[in-house]
């Protein structure tokens, strides 16, 4: 006799822990949390094979939220932690929490290293360029005059562009989205994310109003949203704006991006640039544009999938290694070469 077990449908109060939310009334991560919550039940996902790993500030108390495992690491070093669990049960779902401070400061040469090796986990880093936790110190996104308590006579470190940065560090799939636009970006994006073989990317332009309140105003704020972000989708040419009437084009002659008006004479859809999620150089020039001159690119910057991930890779080389050398003696390997008694 087969018994049947009947499938019980989830929300995203399912994912939700008893614990307390403590971040500040009104701050973007509640946004984020929520889309998290809604993507994990939309997909159907096992809380028991679901893991958040989160370094430290305010967007690492994400665990404590989630009712599935989770570790709450040390300062930067959440990528290792999440190499190390992948690398030892492949089967799990682990997702990366960070911020512009614990992943681009003290965890930048640990997220460069998740990234290039493509180890199958998806990051989520929390972008609002300030240190939220330790009290408003200026961050690596920070921009160039940022006064804070660290900075009082203004920054003079040119700031870090999250996206940027992962293509450099070859990540095979980079996203944007703001906090603010669940439905339309943040919750699209992060299925992309989840269902993307390999290491994911997504930074999340969030407000912290408390010590760096309205700094994505100029893109966010809904009076100026549409005409000053264009939601890249793969296949679709570079549209934007309020009546959907501007666009971008390589300039003529160059490789250089230039916005215009599809109204004017001589300017039709034809001219405009269809986005490719799979040209890495495109990739490269969308993550470069900035206000005022450009919009900003949010959506899927790059997905290219590899053939094989770190864990795969790791794995089929020890498999190797017991088929040449047979099976393992640690004994006899820790009894080898020079020894002696006491």
């Amino acid at each position: 006799m087969t018994a049947t077990t009947e499938t019980k449908p989830v929300s995203f109060k399912d994912y939700s822990s008893d614990q307390e939310v403590r971040w500040c009334p009104g701050c973007g991560d509640y946004a984020i949390l929520n889309a998290i919550q809604k993507t994990l039940a939309e997909a159907g996902a096992a809380r028991e094979n679901t893991v958040f790993i989160s370094g430290i500030g305010c967007s690492s108390r994400f665990p404590y939220y989630m009712d599935t495992y989770g570790f709450h690491t040390i300062h930067g070093r959440a990528p290792a932690f999440a190499t190390g669990l992948k690398l030892a049960n492949p089967e799990l779902d682990v997702w990366v929490i960070t911020g512009d401070g614990d992943g681009l400061s003290i965890g930048g040469n640990h997220l460069l290293h998740l990234l290039r090796r493509n180890v199958d986990v998806n990051l989520v880093l929390f972008n609002n360029e300030i240190y939220g936790l330790t009290k408003g110190q200026y961050s690596p996104t920070s921009k160039v005059g940022k006064v804070s308590p660290s900075t009082p006579m203004g920054s003079v470190d040119p700031p870090i562009l999250p996206a940027a940065f992962a293509l450099g560090a070859n990540a095979r799939f980079v996203a944007r989205a703001v906090d603010t636009q669940g439905k339309t970006q943040l919750i699209p994006v992060m299925h992309r994310a989840s269902a993307h073989r390999g290491t994911s990317l997504v930074e999340v332009f969030q407000n912290c109003w408390v010590y760096n309140d309205k700094v994505f105003a100029n893109f966010t704020d809904k009076s100026v949203a549409a005409d000053r972000q264009v939601f890249v989708e793969h296949g679709r040419p570079l549209v934007f704006g309020k009546d959907q009437d501007k666009g971008i084009r390589l300039r003529s002659g160059t490789v250089q991006p230039e916005v215009v008006n599809l109204n004017d004479d001589g300017v039709s859809i034809d001219d405009v640039l269809v986005h490719d999620e799979t040209d890495r150089v495109l990739a490269g020039m969308l993550a470069a544009m900035v206000p005022p001159d450009f919009p900003v690119a949010v959506g899927v910057l790059l997905c290219e999938p590899a053939e094989i991930s770190f864990h795969e890779a790791v794995h089929a080389q020890v498999d190797r290694a017991k088929e040449m050398k047979g099976p393992a003696d640690l004994d006899a390997l820790f009894r080898q070469g020079y020894t002696w008694e006491i």
